[in-house]
């Protein structure tokens, strides 16, 4: 079902976001680190949907097995993701002016247009993905919608001081604050992981 481009571009993609968020736990859990500690469900959240949306969906959009409206709707959703990416680096890490409403803004307009691709473009089921592929994009709607949810919380516990010298971008283990948005974050990584372990063990199965 994947060609041999489409595994090692996952797998080299999944174990260099592995790789780096160890690293990253590491640095950002040091005392004084800008922007916060951040939680174990959150690291784990943040990698997840960082390989998801950047990589995963790339990569996908080139699988010549995959439907092409399929494609096309995560090849327009990675552009989206990788031209924010850039954006909120500069804004998290020069301009220090990066704020929730933002991303949820974002992220909003990212689900209008993959809910309009999905009703303008072909989407089979009869090919060898079967419906893994709408699977795709529902698993993809879910979690942008899970990301509103996340920073709309996030936002309202941090009190919006997410700006500036000393704001705070993620939500740490420690603080009564946060011990919700974790204990959501927790329950919705799981159905997130299941559901990519099941398309990558079928994906590299056939």
């Amino acid at each position: 079902m994947l060609s041999l481009a489409s595994r090692l571009g996952l797998l080299g993609s999944l174990g260099a976001c592995v790789v780096a968020a160890l690293w990253f736990r590491s640095k950002q859990n040091r005392a004084h680190a800008m922007g916060g500690k951040i939680s174990n469900p959150k690291l784990l959240w943040l990698f997840f949907a960082i390989w998801f949306w950047l990589f995963e969906c790339a990569v996908l959009a080139f699988e010549p097995a995959l439907p092409w409206g399929y494609r096309v709707i995560l090849g327009v959703h990675a552009a989206s993701m990788w031209l924010r990416g850039v954006v909120e680096m500069v804004m998290l890490y020069v301009t220090r002016n990066w704020r929730p409403p933002i991303g949820i803004s974002h992220d909003v307009l990212c689900i209008v247009t993959v809910l309009g691709l999905a009703v303008a473009l072909p989407l089979p089921l009869d090919s060898s993905w079967g419906l893994l592929a709408p699977a795709l994009v529902g698993m993809l709607l879910f979690s942008l919608g899970v990301e509103v949810l996340y920073a709309a919380l996030f936002f309202q516990a941090v009190e919006g001081k997410t700006t500036g010298e000393k704001g705070i971008w993620f939500a740490s283990e420690d603080e009564a604050r946060f011990r919700r948005i974790n204990r959501i974050t927790t329950a919705f990584n799981a159905p997130q992981l299941a559901f990519q372990l099941v398309l990558l063990v079928a994906a590299f199965r056939q």
